[in-house]
């Protein structure tokens, strides 16, 4: 799509701006300016834009005039509907005779799990013995019935089957109308693959300009080397801050001897549809089912907690089991093109499970200082424990296999933690000293956004990490666009300097009282964000029982789709809960006008990768408290009081009771990640604020 003048990126965006009935803010039109510099030059890019800024059309605009294909990442669903259902098409209608095209442009991309799968909808779907599932009895039955009539006549129309165009449904049912991208029969040996749903979002995305997909998909396709994105030109991160967090929960694997214990039961199911039998495969089977059962006592036997050093009867379990899943993928043999139908399906399901076993039991026998294992003690319910693995660290990975092939825009609202982008940049393995000139791009800047590719540099064999020999330097800038929001005037930021230190024992008297006092002054009309389950349970039951006229709903009482729904809908009413809240909550206007944070959100000191991930910083001289709690803890302050202002009439007061935010010397780290709001340790004029909101 040709873009040969400064104008036309401006002419687009102002389009585009007006189609949503809006006007162009100051931050909206530095952010675009900037996006385009960087695909031009092929500088990475970092750009913080507040609230408010209309940061999507930011980067869209510059996305569709490249002269190459970009991958469009986020992080939630929410924001993937608002670009795919919203944004991109009122872009496109908006400024068709600037694009000079009234065609759509763009597609979305999510993993094969998310479609419907017809195989499975019209063979049927194999259970753990290999037995085929025709339609369950019970509620579970009427939603198969359900999602497999609405499947057809999705096929018969040429619609997408995506899952979130389904009707309602659980996990369970979508399970016996989908596979996963190991248990598909793949294209060339599939009979319904001209219809395939996911096959056909993989054809348009091909043909897309834009691609949107989330940073799993990403990190699967850049990190893990699976290739699952078209060819691109640039990739542009939103909700960056999240992608460090996201990468590393693809990457991690866990293994149980229950999960061995059923990749057994199908591999002896696959062995058992085989038209004369398996011996070879039923005895594999048998194997493996022996190392898992011997791999389960084992784990059962460790302490909960990191494995530093790995126990001798805990590596030759974990061979075992790898040995033994190996043996049942020789057993099974490779798949055939002259196989098909159900004993297909069942024979590549057992092959799809094998195989997850021996990769993640391989990976955990040769664990390394790149990774990091622990003992997870399972929920109460299934009982035993499980072995999980992570990556250490991923900003290598994310350096060599991302931003050293293709041209990266990160944004978000926080990207500046303690005032400055390079905690951030460190964490996505970006160095200081490669960032170049961090000034706003000017109107010379913004032209056709060319393939430039990155100049050739020499390595640099000076690492911070012992098994890396060596390192491409890359080039980028950042830039903070701000916000159309006057923090100063709309918003105080309170610390509870009077109050004791949080201790371990959860939420004492003097918090609950002043969460109470707070709640009452701003007559509900509060989000509660507190650091664990029982410290949201705790202030709820407190602030019902001392006010019993004002509805308080706590994480857990219900979906939390519906929990929002009734908070929005009753203006005076509390919503108390956890992490789940304090990152991507839109609660604008006077439903929410106080944000109370229990205390400064640390990760537990018991978490075995935030810990791992400290010591090894130390390990090489640097301050792990800092550049890990510290900047992990920096990062949700930042996003928890960034619920409260959401829009230009917003009023409001972010409470945070712990006094350490401003008595201890990591303070002015954490507060200086904070959105500009007026900041106090005044309680009488805090309540006397929220007193006068609640009346006015």
């Amino acid at each position: 799509m040709p873009a040969d003048a400064t104008s036309t990126v401006e002419a687009v965006l102002h389009a585009a701006v007006a189609s949503f009935g809006g006007s162009e803010r100051p931050g909206q039109v530095q952010m675009a300016a900037a996006v385009a510099r960087a695909l031009r030059d092929g500088t990475h890019l970092l750009v913080q834009a507040g609230t408010g800024t209309g940061k999507s059309l930011g980067y869209l605009v510059p996305a569709l005039l490249h002269h190459r294909p970009v991958v469009v990442a986020t992080a939630t669903l929410a924001l993937q509907h608002q670009l795919v259902q919203r944004d991109l098409p009122a872009l496109v209608a908006g400024a068709a005779a600037e694009l000079g095209t009234a065609e759509v442009p763009y597609a979305v991309l999510k993993g094969r799990s998310n479609f419907a799968c017809l195989h499975r909808v019209r063979e049927g779907s194999p259970d753990d013995t290999g037995a085929l599932i025709d339609v369950p009895s019970g509620s579970l039955g009427g939603e198969v019935v359900a999602l497999r009539g609405w499947a057809e006549k999705q096929a018969s129309d040429a619609g997408p089957g995506d899952r979130d165009a389904a009707p309602p449904h659980t996990d369970k049912a979508w399970a016996q109308v989908s596979v996963h991208a190991r248990e598909c029969l793949g294209a060339q040996r599939c009979p319904y693959a001209t219809e395939c749903f996911a096959e056909r979002a993989r054809d348009r995305a091909m043909q897309a300009q834009v691609v949107v997909t989330n940073h799993a998909l990403l990190a699967i396709d850049a990190i893990d080397g699976v290739p699952m994105l078209p060819e691109h030109g640039a990739v542009v991160i939103d909700e960056a801050h999240e992608l460090v967090s996201r990468v590393t929960q693809a990457s991690t694997k866990e293994l149980s001897g229950p999960q061995v214990e059923r990749a057994a039961r199908r591999v002896r199911a696959a062995g058992r549809s085989a038209s004369s039998g398996d011996d070879d495969t039923a005895q594999a089977a048998s194997n493996l089912g022996d190392a898992g059962d011997a791999l389960r006592e084992i784990v059962a036997e460790l302490p909960s907690g990191r494995v530093d050093r790995m126990p001798e009867s805990l590596a030759d379990g974990l061979v075992a089991v790898r040995e033994a899943a190996r043996a049942c993928l020789s057993a099974l043999g490779r798949p055939s093109d002259r196989e098909a139908g159900q004993g297909d399906a069942v024979r590549q399901q057992a092959r799809a499970d094998a195989e997850e076993v021996r990769v993640v039991a391989e990976r955990m026998a040769g664990f390394s200082e790149r990774d990091v294992l622990w003992v997870s003690e399972r929920d109460r319910v299934r009982g035993g424990n499980d072995l999980r693995v992570a990556p250490l660290d991923v900003s290598l990975s994310l350096r060599d296999k991302l931003f050293g092939r293709t041209t990266v825009v990160l944004t978000s609202a926080t990207l500046q933690l303690g005032g400055g982008f390079e905690p951030l940049a460190a964490s996505v393995g970006l160095r200081g000293d490669e960032r170049v000139d961090d000034a706003p791009a000017t109107t010379a800047d913004v032209a056709a956004a060319a393939d430039t590719p990155l100049p050739e540099m020499s390595p640099d064999a000076d690492s911070d990490l012992p098994w890396v020999d060596a390192v491409e330097p890359v080039r980028w800038r950042a830039i903070d666009v701000g916000s159309p929001f006057d923090y100063a005037r709309q918003a105080i930021v309170y610390v509870a300097r009077q109050l004791p230190p949080p201790g371990r024992d959860g939420l004492g008297s003097a918090q609950l009282d002043e969460i109470t006092a707070l709640v009452q002054a701003a007559g509900g009309r509060t989000l509660g964000l507190f650091s664990s389950r029982r410290g949201a349970q705790s202030a709820a039951e407190h602030v019902r029982e001392q006010l019993p006229d004002l509805e308080v709903w706590c994480q857990g009482d219900a979906q939390l789709s519906e929990l929002t729904r009734r908070f929005v809908d009753e203006e005076r009413s509390c919503l108390f809960g956890t992490l789940s809240l304090w990152q991507g909550m839109d609660l604008p206007g006077p439903t929410c006008q106080l944000v109370i944070i229990d205390r400064i959100p640390f990760p537990r000191p018991d978490d075995p990768l935030m810990g791992a991930r400290q010591r090894a910083v130390e390990r090489h001289g640097g301050n792990g408290f800092m550049a890990v709690a510290a900047t992990h803890a920096a990062l949700l302050l930042a996003q928890g009081s960034g619920r409260l202002v959401r829009r230009g009439d917003d009023r409001g007061v972010v409470a945070v009771l712990d006094p350490r935010l401003v008595t201890a010397r990591y303070g002015s780290f954490l507060a200086a990640s904070l959105p500009p709001m007026w900041r106090t340790t005044d309680r009488e004029l805090v309540l006397g604020s929220l007193r006068r909101l609640a009346a006015g």
